[in-house]
């Protein structure tokens, strides 16, 4: 990006426009606190003029019409394209204003954006209804209609992928979107919402409003002519966001946070397993609602497991985002590296057994950055703040079992049910705990794998309903139950 500070603006009914109150906000680099962009900080009225120009899309166009679905998939399917033809500079963005390493976004962030485009394209023309079998001469038609203007909101760790992750299904099934971007990472949405706009979508399909949760946030979770809203964030966040929304009973899925288990067992292949593991809990730096937080060691591999992962968790190399050599850049904010080290203090105050990190790095070309080295302890319970609480950072918690029963209710005494893991050779004991793990999304022998095709979406205080796949269609449809009588008979009413 050569140092050049970039000039964002908002997307509002096909236009790049200011905030109404003129104010601007800064995206700072987490690698050295430079400003990267600046962008409008909007607030209600900015909400309210992108509500009223998707209502406006919506009700006075095809475009969510089912004759209109082809065209729908042809622009998604566009905007993918469009996504993977950027693909260098939108990962360089994502990179600097994020602290994810270039390696990261360019293998895995910009591509399963487009790949979630191109998915929803293809189901664009596939909401299908259904006849219903009712014991009459009649024909009872269960249709699926699009629900009119859907909110989102996205958290910062994630956020082009977040924002295709909403936009996408919300425009395959026929809605027009208002989308709310992490405050402190808001450059790739913009960029996209450039896209969205290059490639011919109606104005008011798509809006991009930039600002603080307090203000933008609160109010497109509160307005009354939003039908649905999307969040992904905090659980803290969430319960505000559900309270919001309640005002008008809009349609609500929630994806919060997580204290993943990672299970696992003798029988595991145990270089796979430490590979599995360290990326379970280092991948963008521990800030990610799916990582494998709480690592669960059979008591017969605890040693020889933790030797390797201790050995190669201090070979990982931190350093710059745009350093293809980088394989864990900085955390987002000095305030978010703060809150994550208090963690690190009160394990070690109160007799954790720190196995490494828990610094930040002696490098002093990575001083001015918000780094964290890689950071394990050892615990002798679940029960304790490190094990329970989502750290959101580097940290990962080791703990022993001894018994598969003992696993499975570790990996369930926590408030969460995000995700999990389990690796062993056994199938039957895969199958038998997977099933018993609750939580949205349980691998075997694999970990962090997330795609379109598969739905993504937690159990318990990690939210309800679901992102990605055909599922979440669902979420962004309601369905209409029309009744055609056949039978030529004469009405029978009680009232003759």
């Amino acid at each position: 990006m050569s140092g050049e500070i970039r000039e964002y603006s908002m997307y509002i009914d096909g236009a790049f426009v200011e905030a109404v109150s003129g104010e601007r906000a800064k995206s700072i680099g987490p690698a050295d606190q430079e400003t990267l962009a600046t962008f409008p900080r909007g607030g209600k009225e900015d909400v309210d003029l992108a509500v009223a120009a998707a209502r406006k899309a919506f009700e006075d166009s095809d475009w969510g019409h089912v004759r209109n679905s082809v065209e729908r998939g042809r622009l998604l399917r566009e905007i993918g394209k469009r996504l993977r033809d950027d693909l260098d500079r939108l990962a360089e963005i994502e990179a600097l204003d994020t602290g994810k390493t270039i390696t990261e976004t360019s293998l895995i962030d910009v591509h399963q954006a487009a790949d979630t485009f191109e998915y929803f394209a293809d189901l664009a023309t596939q909401l299908n209804g259904e006849v219903l079998a009712v014991p009459a001469d009649a024909l009872d038609l269960a249709l699926r209609e699009p629900l009119g203007v859907c909110g989102a909101i996205a958290a910062w760790n994630f956020p082009l992928m977040f924002a295709s992750w909403k936009i996408a299904p919300a425009l395959a099934a026929g809605n027009t979107t208002v989308f709310k971007p992490a405050e402190l990472t808001s450059m790739s949405a913009l960029e996209l919402a450039k896209i969205c706009d290059a490639v011919g979508l109606p104005a008011g399909v798509v809006n991009v409003v930039t600002g603080p949760g307090s203000a933008v946030g609160q109010a497109l979770a509160e307005h009354p002519d939003v039908a649905k809203l999307s969040f992904t964030g905090s659980t803290e966040v969430g319960r505000r966001i559900l309270q919001a929304a309640g005002g008008n009973l809009k349609k609500t899925t929630l994806e919060l946070g997580g204290k993943s288990p990672n299970i696992v067992f003798p029988d595991a292949d145990l270089s796979r397993a430490v590979s599995g593991a360290l990326t379970a809990i280092f991948f963008n730096a521990g800030e990610c609602c799916i990582a494998g937080s709480r690592l669960l060691l059979h008591a017969d591999i605890y040693g020889a497991f933790v030797e390797q992962l201790v050995e190669r968790a201090r070979k990982i190399k931190v350093g710059h985002p745009l350093d293809w050599d980088s394989r864990m850049g900085p955390l987002v904010t000095p305030a978010h590296r703060e809150q994550v080290l208090s963690y690190v203090r009160w394990a070690k105050e109160n007799g954790l057994k720190l196995l490494c990190g828990g610094e930040a790095p002696k490098d002093p070309a990575l001083a001015r950055g918000n780094y964290l080295e890689p950071t394990i302890f050892a615990a002798d319970s679940n029960a304790v703040k490190l094990a329970q609480e989502e750290i959101f950072g580097p940290v990962l918690t080791v703990l022993k079992f001894t018994e598969e029963e003992e696993a499975v209710r570790l990996a369930n005494d926590t408030i969460y049910g995000l995700a999990g893991a389990v690796w062993t050779q056994d199938i039957k004991r895969a199958f038998r705990v997977a099933k018993r793990i609750k939580a949205g999304q349980v691998w075997i022998n694999q970990y962090m794998l997330v795609s379109p095709f598969a739905p993504h979406g937690g159990f318990k205080q990690s939210g309800y309903g679901k992102d990605l796949s055909k599922y979440s269609l669902e979420e962004y449809t309601q369905v209409k139950n029309v009744y055609v009588d056949l039978s030529g008979d004469e009405f029978l009413s009680l009232y003759e």
